[in-house]
């Protein structure tokens, strides 16, 4: 089967696509013919080498995590799930024909594969964030770098649950986080007091590690309150950095419920070949993401 691999910490450069062997499904596993793989942040990251000194990778390895595809393999004790039916979720080397997955739910009817792929890992972290910063019904949540695919998700989230958002982006992306029911405002010099103008913030969350930790820390006057999925110096400033995984089925099928209510949309701004994944890690890299990028096969 083909599969996107790299056998060195590097740049989207050393993106491979490769035949390897087919993977299989262990006890509690599936095996899905991917459809469509999620493009995240953390995959960049983990090809970058980032991860190394607290998860150590065995090169050469497969990369992605988040797939969407059709179920051709059911591991031992595995139930309520056969061949042939339609799955999005989390597993490992999605970047291929052929994925393992640990975590999946039911893509939700009507919805495409490619949508589908780019909902697990972003619902799963917006979930996980959201309930570490204690935000509540009628409070109000600050989130920096709001556009892309976490950012989404935990705007609709929040908003499902009541709590008001206030957003940061770039200018290109003020309508788009309207329609998500934010009240958005630009990064870049003076939005500290922008975002004061506002309204009182209670707690904040940084999805774009732009070195904003410190600011949000004043605006919510507790550092307790502000989770940064994206800058590990965030505990220097008695912020918190989120990054171990939580509970992937319960997101999933959080997701499937919020998808079936239509109060969670998350859009596909471009999609790739797994020909083109160096060309995914590039653009996600550069940021200004609405919404999510996707491999397709």
């Amino acid at each position: 089967m083909k599969r996107v691999s790299f056998a060195a910490f590097g740049g989207p450069d050393v993106l491979r696509l490769d035949d390897a062997p087919e993977p299989r499904p262990g006890p509690g596993q599936i095996r899905v013919a991917v459809r469509a793989a999620g493009v995240n942040p953390v995959d960049w990251r983990i090809r970058e080498g980032q991860f190394q000194a607290v998860r150590p990778l065995e090169l050469p390895a497969g990369i992605g995590q988040d797939a969407a595809g059709v179920v051709d393999e059911v591991g031992e004790g595995v139930d309520g799930i056969a061949v042939g039916d339609r799955v999005f979720g989390r597993g490992t080397h999605t970047y291929a024909e052929l994925a393992v997955l640990s975590a999946w739910a039911r893509v939700p009817e009507g919805m495409t594969f490619e949508e589908a792929a780019g909902y697990p890992s972003v619902v799963e972290t917006a979930l996980r964030v959201l309930g570490e910063s204690g935000v509540e019904s009628g409070q109000t949540l600050l989130v920096s770098g709001a556009s892309g695919g976490v950012g989404s998700a935990a705007l609709q989230i929040a908003r499902d649950r009541g709590i008001t958002v206030i957003a940061t982006a770039g200018p290109a992306n003020q309508d788009y986080l309207r329609t998500l029911g934010a009240l958005p405002t630009t990064y870049g010099q003076g939005w500290v007091e922008r975002v004061r103008r506002l309204g009182p913030v209670d707690a904040a969350l940084d999805l774009a590690g732009a070195g904003v930790i410190r600011e949000l820390v004043a605006l919510t006057g507790d550092p307790d309150k502000v989770i940064s999925i994206a800058d590990l110096s965030a505990p220097e400033h008695g912020a918190r950095f989120s990054g171990v995984t939580g509970d992937v089925p319960r997101a999933l099928a959080h997701a499937a419920d919020l998808i079936a209510r239509g109060r969670l949309h998350i859009p596909v701004q471009r999609t790739y070949s797994l020909a083109e994944a160096a060309a995914a890690h590039a653009d996600s890299q550069a940021g200004h993401t609405r919404g999510r990028r996707v491999i397709v096969l």
